[in-house]
């Protein structure tokens, strides 16, 4: 089969392509603003281990980590208005979803961080006088998050692929835009080709920056 590649087709419309990119980066940073937060405060109750908050956050960590973000996506969309009698538009829904889910994996890079200092820091913040919140504030917590920020920024470059999904309830994302032109002027391969490539450019940007940002921690332990 001779197929007649045209990519200038797609180029006419590329400021199209990049406001859904605009619209990714948008999903992306209110998930990420979900996620970051939660994600800590999520860690820290659960090795606090108070019985019945520490066995709330274990549920909803092995919850959201066990579903498929797809299904996720579609559930806040569709049904949870129905619960709390909210309509949510795409964006919100689609950020909820991938937000929370986020934030069930960082917590559990959190707890590794925290649980990876030393017993001697404990004790040397107890010697000055320092109570357990104080201490995890001010000793441990700087450490632990220093440790494992490369593994939050290999999340964030996930989270990042993941918005693609919202194009399944219509949000006007990079993907859904693609969809649209793709049908418009009949060129998929070229579109999705395309879109393939701003995807790759972005996450392998990021990607390098987080690779330079752990050798620069590495070097500064």
């Amino acid at each position: 089969m001779n197929y007649e590649w045209d990519f200038l087709v797609v180029f006419r419309h590329f400021d199209f392509l990049l406001q859904g990119a605009v619209g990714t980066l948008k999903l992306a940073g209110m998930s990420m603003t979900i996620a970051l937060p939660l994600g800590l405060m999520l860690a820290i109750v659960r090795i606090l281990r108070v019985p019945v908050l520490s066995l709330l956050s274990v549920i909803y960590i092995d919850l959201f980590r066990a579903s498929a973000s797809l299904i996720l996506i579609f559930w806040f969309f569709f049904a949870f208005p129905i619960l709390i009698h909210v309509d949510f538009g795409p964006f919100t829904a689609a950020s909820l979803a991938l937000g929370l889910q986020a934030a069930a994996y960082l917590a559990e890079v959190y707890r590794s961080g925290i649980l990876s200092i030393g017993r001697g820091q404990w004790d040397a913040a107890r010697a000055l006088g320092m109570g357990y919140l104080l201490a995890m504030r001010y000793v441990i917590l700087p450490q632990a998050i220093r440790r494992v920020v490369p593994v939050i920024f290999t999340r964030l470059v996930d989270l990042l692929k993941t918005t693609s999904l919202a194009a399944a309830i219509s949000y006007d994302e990079l993907v859904h835009h693609a969809q649209r032109l793709s049908s418009d002027t009949f060129r998929p391969i070229e579109t999705f080709t395309v879109v393939a490539l701003m995807f790759f450019v972005t996450i392998f940007t990021c990607s390098q920056l987080t690779r330079r940002l752990e050798r620069h921690l590495a070097r500064s332990d």
